[in-house]
């Protein structure tokens, strides 16, 4: 594994560059094109993330980030789970702004005591103390990092001991009729689609490109294990289209 590669990107700072701003220029249009090209699968991975991690949240200390949280759908679900803040950070700054526009709405409408605070951090370079959070979850982010086993690393330096991070990212089904579909819906369909609603033809040409060159479920869990995580599971979801890999420290 090395990092994402978008086209004409010759490094990694030039590739994060280019991730960071392709995402600043659809995040307006974000949350409606994931539910959209999603067929709204993707609330319901979200949901069995946190479901997988609620032992974690339990904790009435347990500390949480939520790393690449976008437009901040999973760091309000983990809230609502734990009943408390959560922390939620991402690199690109208008994914924040969409962040805190949702949070603050939701809380203005339950009247809720907290508010989980966002913070703009590479995540390569997390600004934390190394044992410092008791649960890590990267949802559809993962795959965007310009080097994946550094990302591995800083997530597993800022974990506890008996910490966990949870990856939920797109792999490829497993099976061969399903693949088929599978890759023609996102070479031919989600790019054309995705282009015409957010106007960025070039960030729904490279979405499904990184999703392409992502490794399998089987080979994220070996570089899980391979960065220092002691116990590495992970389950496929929608005929493997997706994947929620769980490490611990």
């Amino acid at each position: 594994m090395t990092g994402t590669t978008p086209q004409g990107a010759t490094s990694e700072q030039a590739a994060s560059q280019w991730v960071r701003g392709m995402f600043g220029r659809i995040a307006p249009r974000y949350d409606l094109l994931n539910h959209l090209l999603s067929f709204n699968l993707d609330k319901r991975w979200r949901a069995r993330t946190v479901a997988r991690v609620s032992e974690v949240l339990d904790r009435p200390d347990a500390q949480v980030l939520d790393l690449c949280c976008g437009t901040g759908d999973v760091a309000l679900a983990l809230e609502s789970r734990a009943g408390r803040s959560v922390l939620a950070s991402d690199f690109c700054h208008p994914m924040l702004v969409e962040a805190r526009r949702k949070i603050e709405a939701r809380h203005k409408s339950e009247a809720r005591g907290f508010r989980t605070p966002v913070f703009e951090a590479d995540a390569l370079a997390l600004p934390l103390a190394g044992d410092s959070l008791d649960l890590i979850t990267v949802a559809f982010g993962f795959r965007n990092l310009a080097n994946y086993q550094n990302g591995l690393e800083e997530m597993l330096r800022v974990l506890k001991p008996g910490g966990v991070a949870a990856i939920l990212e797109f792999s490829q089904p497993t099976n061969s009729a399903f693949r088929a579909l599978y890759g023609f819906f996102s070479t031919r369909v989600l790019p054309r689609i995705g282009g015409l609603v957010s106007g960025s033809p070039e960030a729904y040409s490279y979405l499904p490109e990184s999703i392409r060159k992502f490794p399998g479920a089987e080979q994220l869990a070996q570089e899980m294990r391979r960065a220092g995580f002691s116990r590495v599971e992970f389950e496929r979801m929608t005929g493997g289209a997706v994947a929620l890999h769980l490490g611990y420290k």
